[in-house]
């Protein structure tokens, strides 16, 4: 069984993804913020997958930050370095998301094509 982190603020979001993701038959933990993901990842570690992971979100301080979801990148992939990493992003921040994969996410994708999501992870776990 694959297993996916999802990590979302936006709970719509987070259950909208987590519901297409549990269809196409993946495992799927779930994290609101940057702390409680890494603490979820640390937890299983082995089982984690892939990561799909919100670019903007509260931060380790707590607090809402642009590209919190960097900082968590950087913090999996010292954990797990071969961790395959997706950043979800809104449609106006390609350039940042760029960026994401400048620092070792292997995909971003934009939210709002939940099917597409499914198709993107599945295209770079088969390339694992």
């Amino acid at each position: 069984m694959t297993t996916v982190l999802l990590v979302d603020d936006e709970k719509l979001i987070q259950r909208s993804l987590e519901k297409t993701l549990l269809r196409a038959g993946y495992d799927v933990l779930t994290a609101p913020d940057c702390t409680t993901g890494s603490e979820v990842f640390s937890q299983n570690k082995d089982a984690v997958d892939i990561a799909v992971l919100d670019l903007n979100m509260p931060g380790f301080e707590g607090m809402p930050k642009n590209d919190a979801g960097l900082d968590l990148l950087v913090k999996l992939k010292e954990q797990k370095a071969d961790l395959p990493v997706v950043i979800l992003t809104a449609y106006d921040e390609v350039n940042k998301a760029k960026d994401a994969v400048s620092k070792g996410a292997n995909a971003f994708f934009v939210k709002g094509r939940e099917q597409g999501l499914v198709e993107l992870i599945q295209k770079i776990l088969n390339e694992k």
